[in-house]
């Protein structure tokens, strides 16, 4: 048996794994851009995080992990019967074709048996789970236009090569790039609800409790997972209390006004910086086990809800982040 590693094994990162916890509790946050040097744990902080999530049950069998029966895509083999899977984690390909993302004609079946069938692509294998990009800066711009449909609709539609098929496609978004080879496109960028930005740890002690981590992981995965089974267990069970408690936090409306206030500030476009920086802290107050939105709330998310959002300022050196740092301060004072 092949184990993830623990997700609470992870040495640092904190804004990084805050930010994974948190849209695993209000998944409609709108997944997470992940920006860094390359061996700062992206790739291993998503698949810890989704290993340590319960498993979703669906209709066996199911190529777009329906929930149930009824929710089955109308071109889908009917099935009954269900049953629990691991939370799915997709990775996307810098080079995957458009038909492999979305899905196509099966050509095997139309050749051999005459049937017009639909052979499902990524997207609804990434159904109800995460869907991970590596380099998102770097894909293509074809398929960055097909994730900006799906993201927004939260359904995947092919019409093409005589087909005419939809199935559900939500799942949370997660990206991972180095910015210094290349820039993501705004369109795409904005459709990311949270971002951070990670870098290699300074401190020496730091840097070799990772490499001890790392070896003990590798010499015995079992042993090591064993032993970090109670704390993956202890943010599982935040996880899944603060999904029951997200429907009754209370937003008040001077939280509302906070975050109108704070994304004035900051030239935000758009009012999806306050959707999200509202949504974001209301996860964060879930997960806290309170009951309502307050300012330290507030205060926590608005780097990674509105750093990515910002126009940039020739005249202003200072990163996203120390821009937002600062209109925090002057708004939440």
């Amino acid at each position: 048996m092949r184990h993830a590693y623990p997700f609470s094994a992870l040495v640092g990162q904190d804004a990084m794994k805050r930010a994974m916890i948190l849209t695993a509790v209000d998944p409609g946050i709108g997944g997470v851009l992940v920006l860094g040097d390359r061996g700062t744990g992206k790739s291993t902080a998503v698949r810890a995080l989704a290993a340590l999530l319960p498993p979703i049950e669906i209709v066996a069998g199911s190529p777009t992990n329906a929930a149930a029966p009824e929710l089955q895509a109308d071109w889908e083999a009917p099935g009954e019967a269900l049953h629990e899977v691991p939370t799915p984690v997709v990775d996307l390909p810098l080079g995957a074709t458009e038909d492999r993302v979305v899905g196509a004609l099966d050509i095997e079946r139309a050749l051999s048996r005459g049937e017009k069938a639909f052979e499902p692509g990524l997207l609804a294998r990434a159904n109800r789970g995460y869907l991970y990009i590596d380099e998102v800066n770097l894909l293509e711009d074809h398929v960055v236009d097909l994730l900006l449909d799906v993201a927004q609709s939260g359904e995947n539609v092919i019409e093409r090569e005589g087909l005419s098929v939809r199935h559900d496609a939500r799942f949370v978004l997660v990206g991972s790039g180095n910015p210094e080879e290349g820039e993501l496109r705004p369109q795409l960028l904005d459709r990311f609800g949270l971002s951070v930005e990670v870098g290699s740890p300074t401190d020496v002690e730091e840097r070799i409790e990772v490499i001890r981590r790392r070896v003990a992981f590798e010499a015995d995965p079992a042993t090591f997972v064993s032993k970090w089974a109670p704390e993956d267990a202890a943010i599982r069970d935040g996880i899944l209390a603060g999904r029951r408690a997200l429907a009754g936090v209370d937003m008040p409306d001077a939280a509302l006004r906070d975050c109108a206030e704070l994304c004035l500030a900051l030239g935000s476009d758009g009012l999806r910086g306050e959707l999200t920086l509202a949504r974001t802290a209301r996860a964060l107050a879930a997960y806290s086990g309170a009951d309502r939105i307050e300012r330290e709330h507030l205060r926590a998310v608005a780097p990674m809800a509105l750093g990515h959002r910002l126009r940039r300022d020739p005249l202003d050196e200072a990163g996203s982040q120390a821009r937002v740092g600062r209109a925090v301060d002057d708004v939440l004072a």
